[in-house]
Formats: structure tokens, C-alpha cells, sequence
């Protein structure tokens, strides 16, 4: 439910590097954890490429049968590519929160921006999970 080869906040939000040297670029997207408590997602708000985040900032919303949550950014960056396919399919997020259901693509303003998350161990530690 957790894979290894994430980085985690405790806001749950997941981020995965993508960049060819393993660090400038990643995806992130919201926890299994996250979405099962959110249940059913029918709207997500994210911002356009070339907006500026800031880690810990909201960067848009999630909207679910239950509730509407913010999501935060998990690092400081620009935004290279939104999941367009969540417009006409939020629930890729709920069926597949870790692959298809990922939000954005951020290209990190700090090299060493993902030091201050967690990994899956401790993740799953900070939900009860462990």
C-alpha cells in the first residue's frame, strides 16, 4: 500500500523522482491513506505549469463525496505538467492513487528538498500503520 521507493509528508502526499539524474524532478500525487479516507473523488482543482510552489503551501483541492481537502505541496518548485486525465477521471485517484491517479510534475528549486520527508516506514508509522 506503501511503496518502498516513495517519499512521504505527513500532510500525505507522495513524491517519486523522475528526473534523468534522480533528484531535479518528481511526481507527486495523494497517499492510498489519504484517498481511502477522502472516499469517492469527483473533483480536483491543481494548478497550471509555470506556477511557483512552496513546500508545505495548498496547492489546490480535492473534493470527495465526504468532504473537500487541500492539497499541499510537498516540495518547493515550478510545476512542469498537470494529469489532465483527472479533469474527466478524478477517480483515478481512488483506484489508482500511486499510477495513474499522480497530480503533478515538479521541477525542484532545491536539490536536497526531498531530505526533510519520509520514507514508507516511517509513513506508515505516523498513520498507525506500522
Amino acid at each position: 500500500m506503501y511503496p518502498e521507493d516513495l517519499s512521504y509528508t505527513d500532510r500525505h502526499e507522495w513524491v517519486r523522482s523522475t528526473g534523468a539524474d534522480g533528484e531535479s524532478t518528481v511526481r507527486m500525487g495523494i497517499t492510498h491513506y489519504a484517498q481511502e479516507a477522502l472516499g469517492d473523488i469527483v473533483f480536483v482543482t491543481l494548478p497550471e505549469p509555470g506556477t511557483e510552489l512552496s513546500a508545505g503551501q495548498p496547492l489546490g483541492e480535492v473534493e470527495s463525496t465526504k468532504s473537500v481537502s487541500d492539497v499541499y505541496a510537498p516540495v518547493a518548485g515550478t510545476v512542469v505538467a498537470r494529469n489532465e486525465e483527472l479533469d474527466a477521471s478524478p477517480d483515478l485517484i481512488n483506484s489508482d492513487c500511486y499510477g495513474d491517479g499522480w497530480m503533478l510534475d515538479i521541477q525542484l528549486s532545491d536539490g536536497d528538498a526531498l531530505s526533510g520527508l519520509m520514507d514508507a516506514a516511517a509513513y506508515q508509522q505516523s498513520i498507525g500503520q506500522a
